[in-house]
């Protein structure tokens, strides 16, 4: 028997590892399989390359508790160790100038790479177990050995007889502290969270399966059932398969396996796969989203090598991203001391430009290969396409091969063909081609009308981040402008060189306007005077464009240095001077029924704005009902 200390320069990794891991003590599990996967794997390349005279068979990973001896068991059938592999990869723990390592992290564990750089994950079950051992034998013809280490720098290692076959057993003789991990429930938990699509099966317990029937069996017969393994996770998820190996069923049914609490099938996926210059395989699903925003719910999941890492991918993933749903798999994605939170790197930056690119190229690829399904499908995917296009300028580049701009009747136009649409009949004076816009068809359905009247487009737009959708193609695109279509009365927002005739002349106008704002007496109304159409609406109320898409900038996290979160509403009131009822109200020399034709014309004007409400309203309808008396 062999004793001794693990290193000199080590004997405060113990209290290094219980102070930097501690937040994330569960994550032991994950890297003694972690371990055993790789010995697993590691044998049959071996066995491959004729370097190992084995047979492989079919080896699992399996995990036990013993409840009553406080015990948690890890057994893999890989290649194992020898003595000296143990000394060599457990007692020096893997790396060389352990002092300067001390030196380098004892004051810091957020910057550390300890797991999976410095071959610690091994040493993370002293986070949970108060006595760790070690029997393992290798596949080489030499003894079984067993290593036994209570936490403190000294160990046991001894050749022993009761071990016989190839691999290697970790028993961990779980603390005081830490015996919910004796518990089946948090052992499946914590096995269906980071090892549930690991490479090699994991066996955890037995479960009842039920024989079919022989042929000719009795009508009364009762199926046999026999207990088998109950292998806990996928060693086989699509993401690791050629995608041409996948159908439609087998991404969706993979999608169910990921969020078993999403009913809904996701609208189509996107299947990354690149080994140069970074190795990077996934799956991301496109959701139904309309203008949901929450991203906390079922995130992308980000493996390393089939290893649950996080599914805080902010970095890898660019924002506009986050609210797909999928995992990533890389190992080449810098992790820290618990493997949850990522490094600054360049491969990092490359991984999401590579991201950002797949999807680009997926939007353009679906647009192309139907067309109509994908119209069907923009009001899910519209989010997260004109999120890309705000925040992503490659991503912009590319947008308009795939951007939707759909109009209140329901047509969808791409960019150049939506300009193609409008710029005979919707070119301004100055040469600015206006877009117009509606974001709420029903609210601003009198508006559209209008519009429609003229025979404009009236694209609908209706996302949480238009407004700065709007800034980025006013300032992206020459001679562009976006308007609203509540802005202004439809003869102002696009201004043509057509000369207005008044009815009115100014002096008369000039009493009206007075009238007016004496009658209303608000200073959230701006009264403004208009030569319309006779026909058109006597008053209107509109909001200008700037001002309330401040506001609307402000309110989804914008609006920078104009701080319009509280700012007063301001509206104007256009009132159309060529109408019967501006001559109407000339023509009334009773003051207060001067006032009641305003007040009453303004509330009609408010009630399709939808901005008459309360007692405002109320008062409204009592005042119409007694007209209706008269």
């Amino acid at each position: 028997m062999t004793k001794g200390n693990i290193n000199v320069s080590v004997e405060n990794i113990f209290p290094l590892i219980k102070k930097f891991l501690y937040s994330d003590h569960e994550i032991f599990l994950r890297e003694l399989i972690s371990n055993a996967t790789d010995a697993t794997l590691k044998l049959k390349h071996l066995t491959n390359v004729g370097e190992a005279k084995v047979d492989y068979g079919n080896p699992k990973i399996e995990v036990k508790i013993d409840k009553e001896n406080k015990k948690l068991h890890i057994i893999d059938q890989g290649l194992g160790m020898t003595a000296e592999e143990v000394e060599k990869y457990i007692n020096q723990v893997a790396f060389s100038g352990a002092e300067e390592f001390l030196e380098k992290y004892k004051d810091s564990a957020k910057d550390s790479g300890i797991i999976g750089h410095f071959g610690l994950g091994f040493y993370s079950a002293f986070m949970v177990a108060e006595k760790v051992e070690i029997i393992t034998k290798s596949f080489k013809d030499e003894p079984a050995v067993h290593w036994i280490c209570d936490g403190s720098p000294e160990f046991t290692l001894e050749e022993t007889t009761e071990k016989t076959d190839r691999g290697t057993e970790i028993v961990l003789h779980i603390a005081e502290d830490s015996t919910e991990f004796l518990e089946e429930s948090r052992i499946r938990e914590l096995l269906l969270k980071y090892n549930k699509f690991m490479p090699v099966p994991i066996k955890f317990g037995t479960k009842k399966e039920t024989l079919p029937l022989p042929e000719g069996a009795a009508e009364d017969a009762v199926a046999e059932t026999i207990d088998v393994d109950n292998i806990i996770n996928n060693p086989t998820p699509a993401w690791t398969k050629a995608p041409s190996e996948l159908k439609d069923e087998d991404y969706k049914s993979f999608y169910h396996e990921l969020y078993p609490m999403q009913f809904e099938e996701p609208l189509f996926n996107i299947h990354l796969n690149v080994d140069y210059p970074f190795n990077l395989t996934g799956v991301l699903f496109f959701p139904k989203l309309a203008n949901n925003l929450n991203i906390e719910k079922d995130k992308i999941q980000l493996y390393q090598n089939q290893v649950f890492v996080t599914d805080e991918v902010k970095g890898i993933v660019p924002d506009f991203l986050m609210l797909l749903r999928g995992v990533i798999d890389s190992p080449d994605i810098p992790l820290n001391v618990s493997r949850s939170y990522l490094q600054a790197d360049g491969a990092v930056k490359k991984i999401s430009s590579y991201i950002t690119k797949k999807v680009a190229d997926k939007m353009v690829s679906l647009i192309n290969e139907n067309r109509e399904d994908y119209n069907k499908k923009w009001n899910d995917i519209k989010i997260v396409i004109e999120y890309g296009m705000i925040s992503e300028d490659k991503f912009f580049e590319k947008s308009d091969k795939f951007a939707l701009y759909p109009t209140t009747d329901g047509t969808y136009f791409l960019w150049n063909e939506l300009e193609e649409k409008i710029k005979l009949n919707q070119t301004d004076k100055d040469g600015n081609l206006v877009i117009l816009y509606a974001t709420n068809a029903d609210e601003q359905h009198s508006y559209i009308q209008s519009a429609k009247d003229k025979g404009y487009e009236v694209i609908l737009l209706d996302s949480p981040i238009v407004p700065h959708l709007i800034q980025k193609l006013e300032t992206s695109k020459e001679k562009i402008q976006f308007a609203r279509v509540d802005a202004d009365h439809i003869n102002n927002l696009i201004k043509k060189d057509e000369p207005a005739i008044s009815k009115l002349n100014e002096t008369e106008k000039e009493t009206l306007k007075k009238s007016v704002e004496e009658s209303i007496n608000d200073k959230k109304f701006t009264v403004q005077l208009e030569d319309l159409d006779s026909t058109d609406a006597p008053f209107t109320i509109t909001q200008p464009e700037f001002m309330r898409r401040m506001k609307d900038m402000q309110a989804t996290g914008g609006g920078g240095m104009f701080g319009m979160g509280g700012f007063p509403e301001m509206y104007n009131l256009v009132v159309n001077s060529n109408s019967e009822f501006a001559n109407q109200i000339l023509k009334t020399e009773d003051a207060e029924g001067k006032q009641n034709l305003i007040k009453y014309a303004l509330d009609l004007a408010k009630l399709s704005q939808n901005l008459l409400k309360g007692k405002d309203l109320t008062d409204f309808i009592q005042r119409s009902y007694k007209q209706l008396e008269k």
